[in-house]
């Protein structure tokens, strides 16, 4: 089984995925887990990844594109 993650913040998944149960079945090839990065998907220069609501308001929205790239990246690594 392979498990894909999307994060702007990978370091935090490394320590729980690194441990007990999901340690034991990585290390017998049960499951691989990749988590990626979106910002390395990014197009511009300062790696952007989040952009105000359409329309105004308060929060941020994430960009489609780093994550369609992103997606389509992982859609690659898995036909080959």
């Amino acid at each position: 089984m392979r498990i894909d993650v999307l994060s702007i913040f990978p370091g935090m998944f490394s320590g729980v995925f690194g441990e007990s149960i999901l340690k034991r079945a990585q290390e017998k090839n049960i499951v691989q887990i990749n988590v990626h990065d979106i910002r390395e998907f990014s197009e511009d220069k300062h790696r952007t990844v989040d952009d105000y609501p359409y329309g105004g308001g308060a929060g941020m929205v994430m960009k489609v594109q780093p994550i369609h790239s992103a997606l389509e990246h992982i859609k690659q690594q898995t036909e080959s």
